[in-house]
């Protein structure tokens, strides 16, 4: 039921983090994986620890502007993909009198617009195969607001309502969208907040297990959304958060 041999795999955000974290899982359930991210030496890394089962596409998405053609290179190495998960994703961790308008544009855009177009670019060969599954990463800031978060945070609200709307729209040709909201997780996006033992505590005791997230929390619910298991669930947002949004 969680097997995904035979399937093929686009994870955004691959060259670290949370992104890096999914992508493993999936190889590790027999998918073979394209990781798209703008650091290729990074990406090369992680390729090559993964004994062929991956590929990479350099690309800065923040910056894409053909879709069509980022479609194409991510089907290369495999095939056309059958899984997009998009988890790249920026936080500039500005206070709502610092944000500009280009910090503002580029959360966005990131965030939310690239997960859709991306999205809307590999759709075409999942209606095909009549199979596809869309993970989209939203986050604890998709409910409630954090200081120094109002680009991100609208952006992850955003996220919530995108995967809704992709349900809406393609889950009846076999193609089911989801999203992961993580909770505080060591990565490099939530740096700043491990860098500050108290505060990495203060989260913690928010949770109702008592711990921040270990990077292999993330891996079972996002096997579970990219395979036959989750053939009837879509338009949904799981919190994987230890219990924080439940207190």
């Amino acid at each position: 039921m969680f097997d995904l041999s035979g399937k093929v795999a686009c994870v955004t955000g691959a060259s670290s983090g949370l992104g890096q974290v999914m992508a493993n899982a999936l190889v590790a359930n027999g998918a073979r994986v394209v990781g798209v991210a703008r650091r290729k030496a990074a990406l090369q890394t992680w390729s090559d620890s993964q004994s062929g089962k991956t590929a990479f596409v350099t690309s800065d998405l923040g910056e894409i502007s053909d879709y069509g053609e980022l479609a194409t290179a991510v089907s290369e190495p495999f095939g056309n993909p059958d899984i997009l998960i998009n988890a790249a994703g920026i936080n500039l961790r500005q206070s709502a009198d610092e944000v500009t308008q280009e910090g503002w544009q580029s959360t966005l855009n990131l965030n939310l617009t690239v997960p859709f177009f991306l999205a809307q670019a590999l759709v075409p060969s999942m209606r095909r195969k009549k199979w596809g599954r869309i993970v989209n990463v939203a986050s604890l800031q998709t409910y409630r607001a954090f200081a120094n978060g109002i680009a991100y945070g609208a952006s992850k609200a955003g996220i919530a309502q995108l995967t809704r709307a992709m349900a809406e729209a393609w889950s009846q040709h076999g193609i089911v969208a989801n999203a992961v909201a993580p909770g505080f997780f060591k990565t490099e996006l939530t740096g700043p907040v491990f860098a500050n033992a108290d505060l990495a505590e203060h989260h913690a005791r928010q949770t109702c297990i008592g711990r921040n997230g270990e990077s292999e929390d993330i891996a079972g619910p996002v096997v579970f959304l990219c395979s036959d298991a989750a053939g009837y669930v879509t338009g949904q947002v799981l919190p994987v958060d230890g219990g924080y949004t439940a207190k």
